[in-house]
């Protein structure tokens, strides 16, 4: 019962009760999702990411895994004494480690919660010296003040580099776009609503702002058709990587033949 209160107290104070409704109605209206099927396929085009890292890069590499081994233990340390649940991070490894080698100057990601991977970017950004980070989530509304745990990983001292919009994906990005030249987004990582109409809006709304060098990268591909839809819709090369029992989808925007 105390979570439905949170909820209806949130959403009035938020102004956030259409975005729950088109929440919970898009769960009912969402086709059905071949789930074994799509992770099937999941499996036969995963690949060893340890194959897929430039042997120029395998330092830095050992670097960002050294990086998110010491940040799990700092962010369970954090968490531990917050007396809530929130999501866990995506792979922030594999973050830390893109943003150190490609250094772009714009990133866009969806989904915070805790800040797993809002951390990992912003730290990468401060070691790199350079780029900007925009954020876009929504409050776990079923907790008190849920606005306070967002992104609560994150240090003050990287903060200067982050836009942090919290009104759900369906105002975030468009906000964020209305700030953005086409062309400048060197960096997107999707892991917020994993369905597959919620994927969809977000790359159609972030692909006319990509840079020709852009890397995509989505969580949870098991999930839903969407990333394999994608993929075959376009002449970008992609890989599938295994991670937590999971899989996650990346694809470069250089034009080249997909696999």
């Amino acid at each position: 019962m105390r979570d439905v209160r949170n909820i209806i107290k949130n959403a009035a104070r938020l102004g956030a009760s259409k975005e729950l409704v088109r929440k919970a109605v898009g769960k009912y209206l969402e086709p059905a999702s071949q789930t074994g099927e799509v992770l099937e396929w999941c499996k036969c085009h995963a690949s060893d990411i340890k194959d897929w890292i430039p042997l120029d890069q395998a330092s830095l590499w050992e670097q960002a895994l050294s990086f998110a081994e010491k940040m799990t233990l700092e962010a369970e340390a954090t968490l531990q004494g917050l007396d809530v649940q929130l999501g866990g991070g995506g792979h922030y490894g594999l973050l830390y480690f893109l943003v150190r080698s490609i250094k772009p100057s714009l990133v866009v990601e969806t989904g915070v919660a805790a800040g797993f991977s809002s951390k990992a970017i912003l730290t990468a950004m401060h070691e790199n010296g350079s780029g900007q980070l925009f954020s876009s989530d929504f409050p776990y509304c079923r907790l008190e003040q849920p606005e306070k745990y967002i992104g609560v990983l994150v240090d003050n001292n990287l903060k200067e580099r982050w836009s942090l919009h919290i009104e759900g994906d369906r105002k975030n990005i468009p906000a964020i776009v209305s700030e953005l030249q086409p062309g400048c987004v060197d960096l997107f990582h999707y892991d917020s609503d994993k369905s597959y109409s919620g994927r969809q809006f977000a790359f159609n709304a972030l692909e006319p702002f990509l840079s020709d060098s852009s890397v995509c990268i989505f969580d949870d591909i098991q999930n839903n058709w969407h990333f394999r839809d994608l993929v075959k819709s376009q002449t970008r090369p992609w890989k599938v990587f295994e991670f937590g029992g999971k899989f996650l989808g990346l694809i470069h925007k250089a034009s080249a033949t997909s696999e």
